[in-house]
């Protein structure tokens, strides 16, 4: 039964087989309304996707909000099914390719593209067999901080109108679950982003912390002024893409930077030193 308000989309030629619902992503930060989490939840399970997360919601019962519940309609199930998270790092654990949805570029931010060119490298990242993919938004009132922004692999822009270009937060999402869905159900021609090496999200933000640390160390880097040399060291990062195993190594720099091997030689207790911990929150 549908919803009174539903409109049938009839798109029976749609090969729904084709839609990996579980490795795509949409994450709502910080959302002020309950309504508009429900309205997401509709709008990417009518486009065949399930994946919901909401980082640090207004009203963390949004589940039992009964305007979530009613704007979701017949997706209510997705709506109970979604996850919370604390922060963003935590709602992108595993996500290797993720897509900041701002309608600009930012100064130290990572390459922009639009909606469609996005959804098509989405797919192919998919269709290649690599992790996950997320599309990323941010609170109505001010979208998605620098920070946030500069967490992901890509920002992203919908066109509009510019005399009036503002999406609801559901609205967007509703269109980008629509590019996705396209993108994975037709003939796929575009090649995935050759220049991201894989590295899942909570990997990379754990390499920032380790080499905040080490620039902190030696001298380079002064966390009272820290003026913008860590928003372009993000945008380098965002822009190399690194692999896992390239993260890796530049983890064992930054810690010898910090820690040199003479100090660290037979000591037992190096896992618990200071670059450990901020990897551990590195992780949160």
């Amino acid at each position: 039964m549908q919803a009174p308000d539903s409109i049938d989309t009839g798109d029976v030629a749609a090969d729904t087989a084709a839609l990996d619902r579980t490795r795509v992503r949409f994450v709502l930060v910080e959302p002020s309304h309950c309504g508009n989490i429900g309205a997401a939840a509709r709008a990417i399970r009518t486009m065949g996707f399930c994946g919901l997360s909401v980082v640090a919601p207004r009203d963390s019962s949004y589940r039992a909000s009964g305007e979530a519940v009613a704007l979701a309609a017949n997706a209510v199930q997705v709506l109970q099914d979604s996850r919370s998270h604390p922060d963003l790092i935590d709602a992108l654990e595993g996500v290797s390719l993720a897509f900041a949805m701002t309608g600009h570029a930012r100064e130290f931010g990572p390459p922009h593209q639009r909606l469609r060119e996005a959804a098509l490298q989405a797919a192919g990242w998919l269709q290649q067999g690599s992790g996950p993919v997320a599309f990323v938004f941010g609170t109505e009132r001010s979208g998605l901080t620098n920070r946030d922004v500069l967490r992901c692999h890509y920002s992203c822009a919908i066109p509009a109108d510019a005399r009036f270009d503002s999406l609801n937060l559901a609205q967007a999402v509703q269109v980008t679950a629509y590019e996705m869905r396209c993108a994975l159900s037709a003939p796929h021609d575009a090649p995935a982003p050759a220049q991201l090496g894989g590295a899942p999200v909570e990997s990379v933000e754990r390499l920032f912390i380790a080499i905040e640390q080490a620039l902190t160390a030696i001298g380079f880097h002064d966390p009272q002024q820290p003026k913008h040399s860590m928003a372009r060291l993000r945008s380098l990062l965002a822009r190399a893409g690194p692999s896992s195993g390239e993260v890796e190594l530049l983890l064992g720099i930054c810690a010898a930077i910090v820690e040199p091997k003479r100090l660290r030689a037979g000591s037992k207790k190096s896992q618990s030193s200071p670059l450990s911990r901020s990897r551990e929150r590195g992780r949160g």
